[in-house]
């Protein structure tokens, strides 16, 4: 499984330019990190803190904001996958840049890269800004059978949500679409998700002006 990853994983080849110096609060990047056994890799995910301001308790892969003096987007990711959960930039093989996503609502370019970590792994998890690291096969995101939708309600309606619970942990957002795509892409699984519309999504924020 990860040799057919890794080779499909070649569509999108590793060219981390570095972002317009005005654009430096509104791009990120993270680490898809896929280590273990080849035949069912492992995936590095986080739980974020929960006493941060934005997606508090939210699975998500390590990473985050490029800073200036960043050498490029490769560099933040591996830079911020230090800070986060301490796995050392030499422990890392980048192998590929996925491509650019924003997650909804927010205008926030984020490049998500993928690496090889080579195990077993030592990592420890900064606690100003992550609860949790933890480990998920990627046979459970191939399965259709793992999926489930949620509901996010609030006075002006609600929004249906596809998600992944795993270990007590809800994978879902961009976290998840992320992985969905690069597994629809690198081993054909044909997870076909529904998300709401940006219509949809619209007319609920003009209702709450």
């Amino acid at each position: 499984m990860l040799e057919t990853i890794k080779k499909r994983l070649k569509k999108f080849p590793l060219n981390p330019a570095q972002p317009d110096q005005q654009d430096s609060g509104s791009i990120a990047a993270v680490m898809v990190l896929l280590h273990g056994a080849r035949d069912n890799p492992q995936i590095v995910l986080t739980q974020r803190a929960m006493h941060l301001n934005s997606h508090a308790g939210e699975v998500a892969f390590p990473g985050g904001m490029w800073d200036r003096t960043d050498d490029n987007l490769l560099y933040t990711a591996l830079r911020e996958t230090e800070e986060e959960i301490g796995l050392h930039p030499s422990l890392i093989e980048p192998i590929a840049m996925l491509p650019v996503a924003s997650p909804k609502r927010r205008s926030l370019h984020v490049t998500p890269f993928v690496g090889l970590a080579q195990g077993p792994l030592n990592l420890r998890s900064e606690p100003s800004e992550i609860a949790a690291i933890f480990n998920a096969p990627v046979s459970l995101f191939t399965d259709i059978n793992n999926y489930q939708y949620f509901e996010m309600k609030n006075e002006l309606g609600a929004l249906s949500f596809p998600c992944l619970p795993y270990n007590g942990y809800n994978i879902w957002g961009f976290t998840l679409k992320v992985l969905v795509d690069m597994f629809n892409s690198t081993l054909g699984v044909g997870i076909d998700l529904e998300y709401p519309s940006d219509q949809l999504i619209e007319e609920l924020r003009k209702r709450g002006q």
